[in-house]
């Protein structure tokens, strides 16, 4: 039977990659597939890994309806055998029930790909919804880890090295950033509430040792 799929997971888990791998493996069987991303590191219409692979891909924006976009290709004639959505996080609640109806009424099965909360911890809405509707919820095995060597389950958004809490939902980034660059890094829950980041823990480590204060 046909499914929606998320998988998700911190930054730098590999989420990309796998949307790639799935596309990989099911275009080497002759199958055709309707990719989507929003928002990509790469730049628009883009689906990127920072394995350095990428692919085309439709850029999508509020306004696109995937059930209609899909139901489009085929009268027009194309061939849709499965749909891969990334960043998925960044859809609003009305286009993942749209996806939900591309399984259901088209019979194809949909993988959605994202982080499932911010940078305040905060679920995304897009991603709220895939919970709620999704008939599968993967979490992927690709543990990212913390700058202190723990699995990373945070995601914490950095200006000038040190984590902020407040802002905009969405601004786009990428771990790996420059320091001086709004950026991301991933965390530990515990070094996630202390706010303390990787630029952090080194100026830390030229200070006396003091007790953790929550």
């Amino acid at each position: 039977m046909p499914e929606l799929v998320f998988f998700s997971g911190t930054m730098d888990c590999g989420k990309s990659t796998l949307a790639l791998q799935i596309q990989h493996n099911r275009s080497a069987r002759g199958l055709q597939g309707m990719i989507y991303t929003r928002d990509d590191r790469a730049g628009e219409g883009k689906l990127s890994s920072r394995l350095g692979l990428a692919t085309e891909a439709v850029e999508v924006a509020d306004d696109l309806d995937f059930y209609d976009h899909v139901v489009q290709a085929l009268t027009a004639g194309g061939r849709v055998d499965y749909v891969i959505v990334d960043e998925a996080q960044f859809l609003i609640p009305p286009q993942i029930d749209q996806l939900a109806r591309v399984v259901d009424d088209l019979e194809l099965d949909v993988f959605a790909f994202g982080i499932t909360t911010d940078f305040r911890s905060k679920l995304f809405p897009g991603s709220q919804r895939l919970v709620e509707l999704a008939d599968r919820v993967e979490v992927l095995q690709v543990e990212a880890l913390c700058w202190c060597g723990a699995r990373a389950t945070h995601n914490a958004r950095t200006v000038g090295g040190e984590m902020v809490v407040e802002g905009a939902q969405v601004v786009v980034g990428d771990v790996n950033r420059p320091e001086s660059e709004v950026g991301y890094e991933v965390l530990c829950r515990r070094h996630h509430r202390r706010r303390m980041t990787a630029a952090g823990e080194r100026a830390a480590a030229l200070s006396p040792d003091v007790l953790p204060v929550d």
